[in-house]
């Protein structure tokens, strides 16, 4: 076997079945390309049979990649296996994942089925899977709590049906990292194949172990690591790949593998993420926390300044955080702004930059220098509101001291239509929220707002996140603008947009 260990990124699938994430369809494309720019090695990019939309999506994605392999999700249903077929025979190399449960618990509760039936419903559908890709892989769900000897049964009957990979989840993050790496020792000890079998690992972080139990599942024979973008997904999250890419990369020595991650696009492809799933990186992050090269300690600080490597095992550049910008200036012009989108990685059309450099130009008369993180955020911000169901057109407030405080929203469809309405609040931000619920006539509860600096000083760019609660369901919102009541606002709207389009969106069947 090489040692070569393949990432698989689950962040348009099992990433987005965190509450309150929901990527638009231009925004999933957006994300697929990076994480192909990123260098991943398969895609899990939807659930096509789960949805129209989520169909769609998976279809586009795989004729949009060209170097990737696009995995569609199936139960061990036939119709099921066909709309992944139909989605993504256009990829260059399209990939089939199907899963069936396999723990008592879930045999008894949730399949009403038998042993007996499970075994013959996984020898039927990864036989017919099959017939239409020439990599099936399969995964027992809930593994890590189904007895060692029926995953035996399991594992060997897909393997023999023609599963060239097994996937091993611990779904509900039970296990523990000697233990779970015993399951992948014991598999490829007593599994008997004619043909290779790669052994994937797929954790959950519920007791804080997947990405230790996932470098376990390495160091026991596993090939394969799936994970998401920034460690996001369902309750406490899925394995953290940044975390498992760069923990291969610098302990080299130990693993002994190597992942063909693109280490340098890591903190530019979490940025993305985070700002389209409207969740904050934690600044204590591994990896891609703003605090992650940090140093405040007097000790540290000076064991840095004199060798980097007391106090930093990896570099900021290694995962391209620059330490060093040139910032650009109200006089800059159209020819620096270009050159300096080119130095940042990014590729964009001339009819694109100009619409960018006219905000740049309004972001440099109100700030001294507009810095790297101001010019990621743009980008990012600006390319965000533009696939936004609504946008915020206008917004006027009067402050009184002592008083009730007043705001008028204007906002816009895509469409072009145009949505105003005013309110007060005992503060402005609230005056605005009230405003934008009257516009969409619901009923929300606000259950976190906060705000972040993209850079330093009193002249920074604030990025706002809100959570609300609508009805039964969770959403997320994320503003960028110099002015923090406008950024408030935006954050709000984009809110109440993704409530929208995920009440008609159908509810997909996870892993």
């Amino acid at each position: 076997m090489s040692n070569h260990i393949q990432i698989f990124d689950t962040t348009l699938r099992d990433g987005e079945q965190t509450p309150g994430v929901s990527f638009s369809f231009d925004e999933r494309l957006k994300i697929a390309k990076q994480l192909e720019k990123w260098g991943v090695d398969i895609i899990e990019a939807g659930f096509p049979a789960s949805s129209t939309g989520s169909f769609q999506s998976v279809e586009a994605i795989s004729e949009a990649l060209s170097t990737t392999a696009v995995c569609g999700l199936a139960r061990c249903v036939k119709s099921d296996i066909d709309a992944v077929y139909e989605a993504t025979k256009k990829a260059a190399l399209p990939r089939i994942h199907v899963f069936v449960a396999t723990s008592q618990i879930h045999l008894e509760s949730k399949l009403k089925m038998t042993q007996d039936e499970v075994l013959a419903s996984i020898k039927e559908h990864v036989a017919y899977a099959k017939d239409f890709f020439d990599v099936v892989q399969f995964s027992p769900e809930d593994a890590t709590r189904t007895e060692l000897p029926f995953l035996i049964d399991c594992v060997q009957t897909a393997v023999d049906a023609g599963a060239s990979v097994i996937n091993i989840p611990d779904t509900v993050g039970f296990s523990y990292p000697s233990e779970y790496g015993k399951i992948f020792k014991t598999l490829l000890e007593t599994i008997k194949t004619d043909h290779e079998v790669i052994y994937s690992a797929h954790c959950h972080d519920d007791l804080g172990l997947a990405v230790a139990n996932s470098m376990a599942a390495i160091e026991n024979g596993a090939k394969r690591i799936e994970g998401t973008i920034n460690g996001i997904g369902e309750r406490a999250g899925n394995t953290a790949l940044e975390e498992v890419a760069l923990g291969l990369y610098v302990r080299q020595d130990h693993y002994n593998n190597q992942s063909k991650i693109n280490l340098a696009e890591t903190k530019q492809t979490s940025d993305l993420i985070s700002r389209y799933a409207g969740i904050r990186v934690p600044k204590n992050k591994a990896i891609v926390g703003q605090n992650a090269f940090s140093h405040e300690s007097g000790i540290h600080q000076d064991g840095v300044l004199k060798n980097p490597e007391t106090y930093e095992i990896m570099t900021p550049q290694l995962v391209g955080v620059k330490t060093t910008e040139l910032p650009l200036g109200k006089l800059s012009g159209k020819h620096a702004f270009a050159e300096k989108l080119v130095n940042l990685g990014y590729d964009i059309d001339v009819d694109e930059q100009k619409v960018l450099f006219k905000q740049f130009k309004e972001i440099a008369d109100k700030k001294k220098a507009v810095t790297d993180r101001d010019i990621h955020a743009l980008i990012q911000g600006t390319s965000h509101e533009q696939s936004a169901i609504y946008q915020v057109e206008t917004l006027q407030l009067q402050f009184v001291s002592n008083g009730l405080q007043s705001a008028v929203v204007v906002i816009k469809d895509k469409d072009g239509n145009i949505y105003q309405d005013s309110s007060i609040g005992t503060g402005s931000i609230l005056a605005v929220y009230n405003a934008v619920d009257r516009i969409f006539d619901r009923e929300t509860e606000l259950l976190d707002y906060s705000i972040d600096s993209v850079t330093e000083g009193s002249d920074a760019q604030a990025e706002v996140h809100v959570q609300l609660k609508i009805g039964n369901q969770i959403v997320s919102g994320v503003g960028i603008d110099h002015d923090i009541l406008l950024a408030s606002c935006k954050s709000y709207v984009e809110a109440q947009a993704k409530y929208i389009a995920d009440i008609s969106k159908e509810e997909g069947i996870h892993s």
